[in-house]
């Protein structure tokens, strides 16, 4: 030979050596998996199904969880491994896989199945550890065997959505090392098209899962106390930063953790073991504004200004501020669009809510008048009624109920023959033709009429509330189209003043039952805030709930049908209660 050939049969031997070395991989790899499949469905699935069996918890809950699994592990061990064990037997006649891995494909749908449901089953074992003393037993004894190499069931549940990208790694290595005119070309190369479409979909999965497990871990240096770890929260960056102070414009070290929903401004802890921060402040993305600073003593400055707090940060370098800037500003951006999807996804309008006369109208027409059991305070100067001193009279030109000093004013009304009737300020200035100063006032945001979100809302009607350990009272509860991450609450339907509200994005929705007095109760927790609601009943509970639970993650419903509340559908007890 000469050397030319020498070295071409030398890069021949080598190609072929790598693919053999590829192939016997596969061949380890998938006996390990398929052990890992034989501990998911064999002693975990079956110890499990085995204890819900006794009613110590649901067997559909068991089955939620571990989906397919079964069907998974019959075909691995039944079918490709014994398959990949006789091909390497033959390799030297037989030097190929891709064959066998084509046979793999309409198996895929299993893992498209099993992937789908991975997130929800996370959730389950996550809600059922907590729930079930006996459930949380059994998977840590399992977890205690030599077996489980000291991880958890959801590391574990992990591995046949990290199986498939594994697939796609080893056979694009195989066909890197494979010649075109070979004969397992063909089936290689339809093997990796086929798989590489599986393997994005778990791919994304895995994210998903290491997020999650990123959050723990942040759950874990701030102490267990706030409440973070959602699938519908995302890291999005953290690190060290200074903060400016006020006074004396010395600089604080701190620390941020960005997620998709809020900022977590943190003050380092002291600890022998890892790193900890206690939480100083968390700012809501809703509505913040990043602003560059300049500052001669010191550089690299920034603001983050929002609804809770403004901060005067300090990065460590130009570059670090540049990040820290495009992370929070794309991170407002994204929200942004979120939420307007969210709210043309639900913005119907209701078309049996009655009309109020509008201001051409005002004297010509009879207004529609405001019941005196709808309204707990005038709805023009927003005093409380009383028995005594501050009782309700009518507008005769708008209908809305006044008290006696906003109603001290008559004017003369076309529809009632061009008589002297009691109006409101209001509509007396709009009549005579002129208008008060008072008028062009901007509304606070409690200070939007109950009557003007509820005819244009996503849901509203009365509700039992209770803050903390106030006691209970009666309450008018509305989630606005053009605000539906936020609930309004108002002592009556036609109040035009809110007695508080609850921005929603962010909070934590617990529909467990209070006590067995209030059967058709839920909870919103975020942080220290506490707000319980109980609906007259099961219904319209979970009615709220479905808007509720959308709104707390800002995310687009799938089925705008779904969260429209029809009152035709109501029992005669509540139709009274809702829009």
């Amino acid at each position: 030979y000469s050397a030319n050939q020498a070295l071409l049969i030398f890069l021949q031997e080598t190609d072929e050596q790598k693919r053999h070395k590829i192939a016997s991989e596969l061949l380890q790899t998938e006996k390990a998996y398929v052990s890992r499949l034989d501990l998911l469905d064999g002693v975990f699935y079956s110890r499990l199904l085995e204890e819900a069996n006794r009613g110590s918890f649901p067997a559909e809950v068991i089955n939620k969880i571990f989906s397919n699994i079964s069907s998974i592990n019959a075909f691995h061990s039944k079918f490709l491994l014994p398959e990949l064990e006789k091909r390497m037997q033959e390799w030297t006649t037989t030097p190929r896989i891709g064959d066998i891995l084509q046979k793999l494909a309409p198996f895929l749908k299993m893992y498209g199945e099993y992937v789908k449901n991975f997130d929800n089953a996370m959730e389950l074992v996550k809600t059922w550890t907590e729930r079930s003393p006996q459930f949380k037993f059994i998977i840590q004894d399992i977890q205690k065997e030599k077996v489980c190499g000291n991880l958890t069931l959801q590391h574990h549940m992990l591995e046949p959505v990290q199986r498939i990208p594994r697939y796609e790694m080893l056979l694009k290595d195989y066909l890197r090392k494979l010649p075109q005119d070979s004969l397992d070309w063909k089936d290689a190369e339809k093997s990796l098209e086929i798989i590489s479409t599986a393997a994005s979909h778990s791919n994304s999965a895995i994210r998903k899962m290491e997020n999650l497990k990123k959050l723990l871990e942040i759950y874990e240096m701030l102490g267990e106390e706030e409440d973070i770890v959602n699938p519908s929260n995302e890291l999005i960056k953290e690190g060290q930063i200074l903060k400016l102070a006020a006074r004396n414009t010395s600089a604080q070290e701190r620390y941020l953790f960005l997620f998709n929903n809020m900022l977590l401004y943190c003050v380092p802890k002291f600890s022998l073991v890892g790193s900890k921060f206690s939480v100083r402040t968390r700012v809501g993305i809703d509505g913040m504004k990043i602003i560059e600073t300049h500052n001669e003593e010191y550089p690299h400055t920034f603001q983050v200004s929002g609804k809770e707090r403004t901060l005067e940060l300090q990065a460590s370098s130009e570059q670090d501020k540049e990040e820290w800037i495009k992370a929070l500003q794309n991170t407002i951006e994204a929200f942004q669009q979120r939420n307007e999807t969210f709210r043309n996804a639900i913005a119907k309008e209701y078309e049996d809510m009655p009309v109020e006369v509008s201001n051409a109208e005002l004297g010509k027409r009879a207004p529609r008048w405001i019941r005196d059991n709808e309204v707990t305070m005038c709805m023009k100067c927003k005093e409380p009624f009383n028995a005594l001193t501050r009782r309700r009279h009518h507008c005769r030109a708008c209908g809305h109920v006044v008290c006696w000093k906003c109603s001290d004013y008559k004017a003369h009304l076309e529809y009632d023959g061009n008589k002297l009737n009691k109006v409101c300020k209001d509509c007396y200035h709009v009549i005579i033709g002129c208008r008060d100063s008072e008028e062009k006032k901007k509304k606070g945001i409690l200070e939007i009429e109950s009557a003007e979100v509820s005819g244009n809302s996503v849901i509203c009607s009365f509700l039992q509330y209770m803050e903390k350990s106030k006691p209970w009272q009666k309450a008018w509860c509305v989630i606005p189209k053009q605000e539906a991450l936020v609930l309004y609450m108002y002592g009556a339907p036609q109040d035009v003043k809110a007695l508080a509200t609850i921005p929603l994005l962010g909070y934590t929705v617990d529909d467990t039952p209070r006590s067995a007095d209030l059967p058709h109760s839920f909870k919103l927790t975020q942080s220290k805030s506490v707000h319980s609601f109980a609906a007259d009943s099961e219904e319209l509970k979970q009615k709220w709930l479905k808007v509720i639970h959308l709104a707390v993650k800002g995310e687009t419903p799938e089925c705008q049908n779904e969260l429209q509340v029809n009152l035709e559908e109501q029992p005669e007890s509540s139709k009274t209660s809702e829009c």
